[in-house]
């Protein structure tokens, strides 16, 4: 039994560390970021989880999804004596409204939070400490959005539940003392492609107040360019990857990852929609500064039927919300942008805010110059995971929450 035991652990160790590598072999981590043993560190623990998740999948003990839906979910914190927390449905949707204990005189703005986790990982205990955050913080009613997940209830599932949820929350919003006109919509990460994208699907309704304003933390908003300066310059940054970026968002369309060479390639766009995206995703819309760190432009290379046949759902406007038309960006509400020096979607997040400022729409740009991507959501577990940048960029949201 014993003999078992020791023999089980060796193979454990030996495939985990064969699948930690095959996700990265080492992290390339800039000087100009602060606190980089403390990223080094979390890189190879979340490396790890991968590796192990992999593993129990394996030997099926459990799901990798599952097994990293789980690890995502965290430890929860203790009970909180500023809030009420309640879980109701919206419609089909879960949610948790958080609201502040302390009396107010008037109604109060609303907040939707959409997580994070490309659509398949993420939930609303995962983001109990954002949530808390922001209602304690701003003084506002905050809802967290339980979108389900792929690949159970595949794309876009993700982006309907949420429009369901603001929809419902825009009709009700006074049943929890909340002002319709200071409805804010807001997420992180893939949460922000979702919040981009809800915002966009708003514009022509005429049966709901306006929003008052998107606030979009680090998102993921096009896949016609993966050379863009950030995708090169931060190609190995913790904790989003260049490779795990496309990898994850093929996962999440149930994608065959056998395309990615030709999609980093940028063999998966047709010509026409090529010279339609050039004007709103092109290098000379980025400014200067964000190119000193290195770029080198990329190759043409022939385009091919197949892989955009496998692709064309990254092209719909759900998924990829740089690529609307101009009639939909020029009547989006006011934008909060955050973006991270060091994280592959820096750019994205640039081109949007160009985009947005073209049209017309107001748009306050919160660039952290020392940030990676996932940096607000490890803030919030305290010192000693947390990340200055992340105290940094949280501070500012608030601050733009108050202006509501």
């Amino acid at each position: 039994m014993e003999l078992l035991l020791v023999t089980f652990l060796a193979v454990l160790t030996v495939f985990v560390a064969m699948a930690f590598y095959y996700e990265h072999p080492t992290a390339d981590i800039p000087h100009g970021i602060s606190q980089r043993r403390k990223l080094y560190l979390f890189h190879y623990i979340l490396n790890f989880g991968f590796g192990l998740g992999k593993f129990l999948d394996k030997v099926g003990i459990t799901s990798e999804v599952h097994f990293l839906r789980a690890a995502m979910d965290g430890v929860p914190p203790l009970k909180d004596k500023h809030l009420f927390i309640k879980d109701l449905r919206f419609e089909k949707v879960k949610v948790r409204i958080y609201q502040p204990k302390m009396s107010t005189t008037g109604q109060r703005r609303g907040i939707l939070y959409f997580h994070g986790g490309v659509g398949r990982f993420g939930s609303i205990r995962a983001y109990e400490r954002t949530c808390r955050y922001f209602a304690r913080k701003s003084n506002s009613v905050v809802v967290s959005v339980g979108y389900r997940l792929a690949p159970e209830y595949p794309y876009p599932t993700q982006s309907e539940d949420c429009v369901t949820a603001t929809v419902h929350f825009m009709r009700t919003a006074q049943e929890y003392g909340v002002d319709p006109s200071r409805i804010i919509i807001c997420g992180d990460s893939s949460g922000g492609t979702l919040t981009a994208a809800v915002a966009q699907a708003l514009v022509n309704r005429r049966d709901l107040p306006k929003l008052r304003a998107q606030i979009l933390i680090y998102p993921f908003l096009q896949c016609v360019d993966f050379n863009l300066p950030s995708y090169q310059q931060n190609k190995g940054v913790p904790i989003l990857l260049k490779e795990r970026t496309l990898a994850l968002g093929l996962k999440y369309l149930n994608k065959d990852l056998s395309v990615m060479e030709a999609v980093f390639k940028g063999c998966h766009i047709p010509e026409d929609l090529q010279l339609k995206y050039q004007k709103w995703i092109n290098v000379d819309c980025i400014p200067h500064e964000f190119k000193t760190r290195g770029y080198k432009p990329s190759t043409k290379h022939p385009f091919s039927e197949e892989v955009y046949a496998v692709v064309k759902p990254m092209f719909d406007t759900v998924f990829s919300p740089l690529l609307a038309e101009d009639s939909v960006i020029a009547r989006l509400p006011e934008t909060f942008i955050l973006t991270c020096e060091f994280d592959v979607l820096r750019d994205d997040g640039l081109l949007y805010k160009k985009r947005l400022e073209d049209h017309g729409v107001k748009v306050t740009w919160c660039h952290l110059q020392e940030g990676f991507h996932g940096t607000l959501f490890l803030a919030l577990y305290g010192k000693v995971i947390g990340f200055r940048s992340g105290n940094k960029g949280l501070e500012k949201i608030v601050h733009f929450l108050r202006l509501m």
